[in-house]
């Protein structure tokens, strides 16, 4: 294998931005200590953690379940199964639907977009189980379906039983899993995502504000979902993004309405000015060119297959050290995403991340001639 060393300015002059000038490096002081439950702050683009308590633990998620409720009929949305202007034939059960409500009435057919206002907006039980009804046939169909979808994203310590998140001891998530299944519905759904940053909708002439106070309170902020039940406590999922670093953060088990929207903006804060988000290459595009023997070509561009973001300590960008490793002879035949070698991104000789290199185009095996000479050369080095 040969090694590749790439300096932080070769990373800068790949990416076509400009160098940072040098800076001292910021000291990173520890995350806030908050007195909710758990809570987790997560980037977006990275999956980086930058703050966490009891992230692992299984908790009651009351209307924080509506967010994969929304992912399921998202999915639904996208693949053509369904349509924003389908209508929904409400049910008694939709309407008896205890708690939060966006004041359907039986036997009223609703467009699908109109119910996912009234669950996300108003935070309907009843329009969420009039979604899940018309999407699966029964409740129970619909939470299996979500319970498979929460395991595609890995969702280790999440179980559903109903679409709206009313109390039952099977009805659990934590908080790192509800900051994951965020980050796959803004990254899945961008079109459908604007919904989150609805501040009010009126149905049946009662119009209703959206819980989420922090759309009120952070012009960054475009989302996401609140709940409460008396044994989950006050939860917030929100999303934020500033100058394209989008963080997201999980509160569970707040005391009062008041002291999630501060934990959520402490964690929002801590994250913002202590650390930064950067693009280091691009999916699909070439990191390098090196030569190929036994092809119909001369040389192969090779590359990652999904961009990689890194998230760093403020003022830490310079300190990145990129290293690649490819085989020391690359022969045809190859094949468009065949794994060839490896990346690692280090910040102060720590690993930030790892990533396969990968073949961004196919080789095949040259003429007869061009594979002698290309045989007859490498025997001679």
């Amino acid at each position: 294998m040969t090694l590749l060393r790439l300096t932080v300015l070769l990373l800068t002059l790949l990416l076509g931005s400009q160098a940072m000038a040098q800076s001292q490096p910021m000291p990173i002081p520890a995350p806030p200590a908050l007195g909710a439950e758990s809570y987790i702050l997560m980037d977006f683009h990275s999956g980086e953690i930058l703050a966490e308590k009891n992230v692992d633990l299984q908790r009651d998620p009351a209307s924080l379940t509506k967010v994969m409720t929304a992912f399921v009929v998202f999915s639904e949305l996208k693949s053509g199964n369904l349509a924003l202007d389908e209508e929904v034939l409400v049910s008694e059960k939709a309407w008896r639907a205890p708690g939060s409500r966006m004041f359907i009435e039986v036997g009223d057919h609703i467009t699908v977009e109109n119910l996912l206002r009234g669950m996300i907006i108003q935070s309907g039980n009843d329009a969420s189980v009039a979604l899940a009804e018309h999407v699966a046939g029964s409740e129970e169909t619909f939470a299996a379906l979500m319970n498979q979808y929460a395991a595609e994203l890995g969702m280790d310590n999440t179980h559903y039983t109903n679409a709206a998140g009313l109390p039952d001891p099977d009805h659990y998530a934590s908080a790192e899993d509800t900051a994951r299944l965020v980050r796959a519905l803004i990254a899945r759904f961008p079109e459908y995502y604007d919904f989150y940053s609805e501040r009010a909708f009126t149905w049946n002439d009662i119009e209703q504000f959206n819980r989420n106070r922090m759309l009120w309170q952070d012009s960054s902020v475009d989302g996401v979902k609140t709940g409460y039940t008396e044994a989950a406590g006050y939860c917030l999922a929100t999303s934020a993004n500033r100058d394209g670093m989008r963080l997201i953060s999980v509160v569970m088990g707040a005391g009062t309405p008041e002291s999630r929207v501060q934990q959520s903006k402490a964690l929002l804060n801590y994250g913002y000015r202590f650390f930064e988000t950067h693009r280091l290459y691009a999916a699909d595009e070439a990191i390098d060119t090196p030569r190929i023997w036994k092809g119909n070509v001369d040389n192969l561009p090779v590359g990652v297959t999904e961009d990689i973001y890194v998230t760093v300590p403020i003022r830490s960008y310079e300190r990145l050290d990129a290293q690649m490793t490819i085989a020391d002879r690359l022969e045809a035949p190859v094949e468009f995403g065949q794994a060839l070698g490896e990346l690692q991104v280090s910040l102060d000789g720590e690993p930030v991340t790892r990533r396969d290199i990968v073949a961004l185009e196919s080789v095949p095996e040259g003429g007869l001639v061009s594979r002698t000479v290309d045989s007859l050369m490498l025997w001679m080095n």
